[in-house]
């Protein structure tokens, strides 16, 4: 699967991302809201991340943005499965906080849950010292579920408060999607 939208391309990760990849996530101010990635990350760690199998309802995307001559790697974006259901995460690297890319790549991945998996529900968490993802959260339209659990993060020395949210995906909220012939 791959999505367009207006300043993103979404697309499965290349073995020629690695490096990018391994820039990205490495740094500590994005490994640290990760709950999945070892820590430090390097370039072994990206290439052993794109080998991975994904199954077909697991959209697995690196998120490239498309605001200057070459398209840049700036982020990932999935949808996992968890033990209490299929769970969006994502992330971003510093140089692209605040433009909106989380919610733009949010929005094109939920449309993908929407029309073309068998999802009914998301799940989605942050850690509580991240409330920018809160945000984001918030405009893809999941709700807080009242629930604060402790996550772990291979950057952070001891476990975190994250807060957890949901979305419901319920039949008659989907629209129709639009489809060129």
């Amino acid at each position: 699967m791959f999505a367009r939208t207006e300043r993103l391309t979404l697309r499965p990760a290349w073995p020629e991302d690695a490096g990018a990849l391994a820039a990205a996530i490495g740094q500590d101010m994005v490994s640290r809201m990760l709950s999945r990635v070892p820590h430090p990350y390097g370039e072994s760690d990206a290439a052993a991340w794109i080998a991975q199998p994904r199954g077909a309802e697991e959209p697995r995307f690196v998120i490239l943005a498309h605001d200057g001559p070459q398209p840049v790697l700036v982020g990932g974006i999935a949808i996992s499965p968890e033990a209490d259901g299929p769970n969006l995460g994502y992330w971003l690297a510093p140089d692209a906080w605040g433009r909106g890319y989380a919610t733009e790549a949010g929005r094109a991945v939920i449309a993908m849950a929407r029309h073309a998996l068998p999802l009914r529900r998301l799940n989605a968490w942050h850690f509580a010292d991240n409330p920018a993802s809160g945000k984001v959260l918030r405009k893809l339209g999941f709700r807080p579920t009242g629930e604060t659990m402790s996550r772990r993060s291979a950057a952070r020395a001891t476990p975190a408060p994250s807060i957890g949210y949901a979305l419901d995906l319920a039949e008659e909220d989907r629209a129709p999607l639009p489809i060129a012939a």
